[in-house]
């Protein structure tokens, strides 16, 4: 049967001509493609006939537009793939770009977001264009889904980028081009496959390095305090280390009714975390003032959130008013180790008592 998409070898991913392949092979530093007969999906909105080619763009489209109904024209497109290199000069491709708009291009602009939220996320410690990229990709909501898509999009290159829209709301592209968002989508599709193969190994790396640290605390709390060194073999007898493992995270449900609490609780723990590991020379993200609302709110009313942040390095200063880390004292081993901590907090329920 002839071939009908390119396939990566690395990533699973269907790619339907050879020019698409080299944008995939850039992209991702992936070379291994062969040719397949399994089609492309096309997903086609029956209210505005968008094209979506996986369940990710669908699911987007659906967010955005509130479409539910789509139409699968997959064996339509599909046709054979031609495996010849498409060869483009300079002025051909400025040929294609007036064909393609045949007017000036849109005037991009700054989106509007809440001023409220976003000084919100500011006294948070969030730069200025992160915090406008999360309230606006978050949907204007409130500040806890801007966290939450913080979170989320930590790793995204473009992520203290200021975000830019059409000055109008409508849009002539092509139905065959696809717009900025939609690139970056299938960009973090394609890193989420990549990363996926390494996960399992990624985090029994991170769990023994967690270990490793808790073990060095430890021995380091009992010397501060005057106590001998514990004795290796009782260790492995016993169930210290797991008991030191729960007792590094600030804070444990007593009830369902406490998950999300929580979960919000590590989340806004791990993006002070992240921020300091990332900018150690930046004051702001080493600062924090305890009577902020938002932080109470999250971190500070809840049993445990301090000592967490103390045990990072953070101390107070200015008769209690603030949170500080000291420069000096930015220990990039103790951070990440927290990160690691966190990360597998929020996406295993049943971590710390492994």
């Amino acid at each position: 049967m002839v071939g009908v998409s390119l396939k990566c070898g690395d990533c699973g991913a269907l790619l339907r001509s050879v020019q698409e392949a080299q944008e995939h092979a850039e992209l991702t530093s992936h070379s291994n493609f062969s040719e397949s007969t399994e089609a492309v999906l096309n997903l086609v909105c029956a209210t505005c006939g968008k094209p979506c080619r996986s369940k990710t763009e669908t699911d987007l489209h659906r967010k955005r537009t509130g479409h539910t109904d789509f139409v699968d024209k997959t064996s339509e497109a599909a046709k054979p793939i031609s495996l010849e290199v498409p060869k483009a000069t300079a002025d051909s491709e400025e040929a294609i770009d007036v064909d393609m708009s045949g007017s000036q291009p849109e005037e991009m602009v700054e989106p509007e977001v809440d001023k409220e939220l976003l000084k919100e996320l500011e006294a948070m410690g969030f730069p200025v264009a992160r915090a406008t990229r999360a309230l606006h990709y978050s949907g204007n909501a409130n500040v806890e889904a801007a966290v939450n898509w913080v979170v989320e999009h930590e790793n995204d290159p473009d992520i203290d980028e200021m975000p830019m829209v059409p000055v109008s709301g409508g849009g002539g592209a092509s139905k065959s081009s696809l717009t900025p968002e939609e690139i970056k989508l299938k960009a973090q599709e394609l890193r989420i496959l990549a990363l996926r193969k390494a996960e399992k190994e990624e985090e029994k790396r991170a769990r023994e390095k967690i270990r490793q640290k808790l073990e060095e605390d430890k021995a380091e709390r009992r010397r501060r305090l005057g106590l001998p060194p514990e004795d290796p073999a009782a260790t492995k007898s016993s169930a210290p280390v797991v008991e030191e493992k729960k007792s590094m995270l600030p804070i444990r449900p007593a009830t369902k009714d406490d998950d999300a609490k929580v979960k919000r609780a590590f989340q806004t723990l791990l993006t002070y975390i992240g921020n300091v590991a990332k900018n150690p020379n930046e004051e702001k993200f080493r600062k924090i003032r305890l009577s902020n609302q938002t932080f109470q709110d999250r971190v500070g009313a809840l049993k445990g959130g301090l000592e967490f942040l103390e045990l990072c390095g953070f101390e107070k200063i200015e008769g209690g008013e603030f949170l500080f880390l000291p420069r000096e004292k930015v220990d990039m081993v103790v951070l990440n180790s927290a990160g690691s901590e966190l990360t597998s907090a929020i996406n295993n329920p049943f971590f710390g008592v492994l």
